[in-house]
């Protein structure tokens, strides 16, 4: 396994195949055929005498001695391409670049619609926007397998950056011609009412519970369920109240039956973060694309 009979050029193959868990989607991000991958990595198996990689369904899932590997290999890799990129400056409309992001659901429909009409006069640059499990975020991010990831304010390491890209204020919607939406809301009519509950979990109160909660009072909860967009649909169709985040509100109230008010308390507001890994900030294409996301937020 001597370093002068291992071509350098396939560990960033190596690499790019361990972030992309495919040998299509590495072609493309590497912008060589797959066959040329194929054959990229028929000779690192070659050389470590393993198969690197296995199939499993879609994807390409990495061998233990590739992720011992990968775990050896990256921090060195990285520190080339750092010391590599700060001596080229990033062109959008002339260079080839897949964005990796880490977006929930809400954040999908008030992100990209705004990004990806601000990335119009760059038809080089993709965008590839995944759901990605709050405990795996910061792996992903120092992995490579994200460039960003936006999401409310969490925990993380010191290896971990992140800023305030946003404050979205709750809002109550209820459908046209509730009874409760001719006039403003009072505590009264809100605690009267019964309502939707959006939650990932299982159990447990949402933000705004937290504040009625130290206000002394609690709401009904008729439904829980998943997500905004069905949530909205049952309360289109009912009388129940749902009290969500402002900006994914407009744009289902944009075309559906439904008003939006003010709620009866100062609410808290929800705070949407920017992360990425500190080892690629000074990526001059990932300093241009954080540029654009504090921009449209």
């Amino acid at each position: 396994m001597a370093l002068n009979r291992l071509d350098l050029n396939l560990l960033h193959v190596f690499d790019t195949i361990y972030r992309e868990a495919s040998l299509t989607r590495a072609a493309r991000a590497l912008h060589l055929t797959q066959p040329a991958v194929s054959h990229s990595l028929s000779r690192l198996r070659d050389h470590f005498d393993d198969p690197l990689f296995t199939r499993q369904g879609n994807q390409m899932v990495p061998t233990p001695l590739a992720r011992r590997f990968l775990e050896s290999m990256r921090p060195g890799l990285t520190q080339i391409q750092s010391a590599v990129n700060q001596f080229h400056a990033f062109d959008p409309a002339n260079q080839r670049k897949t964005y990796s992001l880490g977006l929930r659901d809400i954040l999908e429909s008030t992100f990209l619609p705004q990004l990806m009409r601000r990335l119009d006069p760059y038809p080089n640059l993709e965008i590839f926007s995944q759901r990605i499990a709050r405990r795996e975020m910061e792996t992903q991010l120092a992995a490579g397998k994200l460039d960003f990831a936006v999401d409310v304010l969490l925990p993380v390491s010191d290896q971990t950056a992140h800023e305030l890209l946003r404050r979205d204020r709750l809002v109550v919607l209820a459908r046209t011609g509730h009874p409760l939406a001719d006039g403003g809301l009072s505590m009264e009519d809100y605690l009267t009412a019964r309502h939707v509950l959006v939650s990932s979990r299982t159990e447990g109160p949402g933000i705004e519970d937290f504040e009625l909660s130290r206000l002394g009072v609690q709401r009904s909860i008729r439904l829980r369920c998943q997500h905004y967009y069905a949530a909205c649909r049952v309360v289109e169709k009912t009388d129940l109240l749902l009290t969500m985040p402002e900006a994914y509100a407009r744009i289902i109230a944009q075309r559906a039956n439904i008003v939006i008010m003010d709620p009866p308390a100062n609410l808290p507001s929800i705070d949407v973060h920017l992360y990425w890994h500190k080892a690629y900030e000074r990526e001059p294409a990932l300093i241009w694309f954080r540029e654009q996301l504090r921009e449209i937020s």
